[in-house]
């Protein structure tokens, strides 16, 4: 899936399905300790033994996230909040799509998210960094308000797609947790707070949260936390997950697929099961590049394809990715008869990818510094050394896209000719070389899921 070493440790994961954050707390005694001596230098030793580290009392069990009450943000604040997390969406695609493999995908909501649960036990210019990088509208106890109001409203199981989206903290059993950020976290997001044994058990307790990932993806995310990636010193993992199952309002017939070339570069080709249907789409050209848009049932989501012109020309068109660049395609596309080449595909990576460097470099550095982090909010102990900031932050997404839909009759559209005349050429929207995905919540704009396919 992507690129970057695992140098730092476990903070954020997410996925097509998943994303998880961790923060670590920093024995800064132990972790100059452990340092490497530099050449004509001598270390630094420390006999003094920090206090014990504060502890609280557990928190009642919360009631399920469907008792707990949460006043739904306004449109204004929704399309605000799915504004931030777009622009900073195109922004870590702009770091990451060089350095990552061919085939890739990742969940902005799933991040955004994440973070914004981070972000509410945040102070300072640890908070303002991560209200700048993620374009986050408000101050941290609104936003976590607001952020939670839209992933509920997400995940109304009246809506016609399947769209979960579910919460957990998981923390250190012994650690003194700020009451007021862990009830705030429950009420916005329903993410109830597991107590774990990170001290003593740091792997029983990272395949725990695995499998709790597994659980809540339909099996599709596995060992999001790799090997290693908790350890002793772990306070604090939040974790976020997001299944999304749609069905297309007007289906493939898999009696039409068959295998076809498909050109993953201007000299090498490779053969695809390839779908076919010609049906009243939203397609339009835009420059060099061609959009289709594809309801899912309900039309309340939507499959954006974006296809370059030349075989070799998906580079150019990821350079200039934008939201005005999205929000011009969306406007774009009209309906009309559409004949589509669509290939079938699965992007299932077999690990998580790290995001502290790229987030960073964006611009919010002070988080994962554990001298200077300011996560008080979250958990404020009197022992400096056991102070919290974010060790890592992974994410991990599948996607998966074949013939299945439901509703194809009645959703099937007649085109009229003009009497007298020959049927006007449908628009040709051939999927046969590298091209972009877009998974959209028409109502907020909110981008869930984004890609490309460079080898189906």
């Amino acid at each position: 899936m992507v690129h970057a070493s695992f140098g730092r440790w476990p903070g954020l994961l997410l996925g097509a399905a998943s994303v998880l954050g961790l923060l670590a707390a920093c024995d800064k005694t132990k972790a100059t300790a452990d340092a490497p001596t530099a050449p004509g230098s001598s270390r630094p030793e420390s006999t003094e033994t920090p206090p014990p580290v504060e502890s609280s009392k557990a928190p009642p069990t919360p009631p399920p996230p469907s008792e707990v009450p949460v006043n739904m943000p306004t449109a204004e604040k929704t399309k605000a909040i799915a504004a931030g997390s777009n622009a900073f969406a195109f922004e870590l695609w702009a770091r990451t799509r060089k350095s990552a493999k061919d085939n890739f995908a990742l969940s902005p909501a799933s991040i955004s998210m994440a973070f914004a649960m981070t972000y509410g036990g945040a102070k300072g210019e640890t908070a303002a960094q991560m209200k700048k990088v993620f374009h986050f509208p408000e101050e941290p106890a609104a936003l976590m308000a607001s952020w939670g109001g839209l992933g509920r409203a997400l995940s109304d199981p009246s809506r016609p797609i399947t769209l979960r989206v579910a919460n957990r903290l998981f923390g250190e059993k012994t650690y003194g947790f700020e009451q007021a950020y862990v009830d705030r976290t429950r009420t916005a997001f329903g993410a109830a707070l597991e107590p774990v044994d990170f001290k003593n058990a740091p792997d029983p307790a990272r395949q725990l949260i695995n499998t709790w990932v597994e659980d809540q993806t339909e099996k599709r995310i596995k060992d999001l936390l790799p090997a290693g990636s908790i350890k002793p010193l772990t306070r604090m993992v939040l974790v976020n997950a997001i299944y999304f199952l749609g069905n297309w309002e007007r289906q493939f017939d898999a009696k039409n697929t068959q295998s076809e070339p498909f050109h993953t570069s201007s000299a090498k080709t490779k053969q695809v099961p390839m779908m076919h249907q010609s049906n009243y789409f939203a397609a339009a050209q835009v420059g060099d590049v061609k959009v289709l848009e594809l309801a899912y049932k309900g039309d309340s989501a939507s499959f954006l394809a974006v296809l370059p012109e030349k075989v070799d020309g998906l580079a150019a068109v990821e350079a200039s990715l934008s939201s005005a660049t999205l929000d011009s395609w969306k406007r774009a596309v009209k309906g009309q008869t559409v004949a589509v080449s669509l290939p079938r595909f699965e992007l299932n990576p077999s690990s998580s990818f790290p995001l502290s460097s790229e987030l960073s470099a964006l611009g919010m550095p002070i988080p994962f510094d554990s001298a200077k982090a300011d996560f008080t909010a979250m958990g404020n102990p009197t022992n400096p050394n056991e102070r919290l900031n974010i060790d890592e932050a992974f994410h991990k997404a599948f996607v998966k896209v074949d013939e299945k839909g439901t509703e194809a009759a009645a959703a099937t559209a007649v085109v009229m000719a003009a009497r007298g005349g020959p049927p006007p050429k449908p628009f040709e929207f051939k999927a046969d070389r590298p091209f972009l995905f877009f998974v959209l919540d028409k109502a907020s704009g909110l981008v869930l899921f984004m890609g490309r396919v460079t080898e189906p």
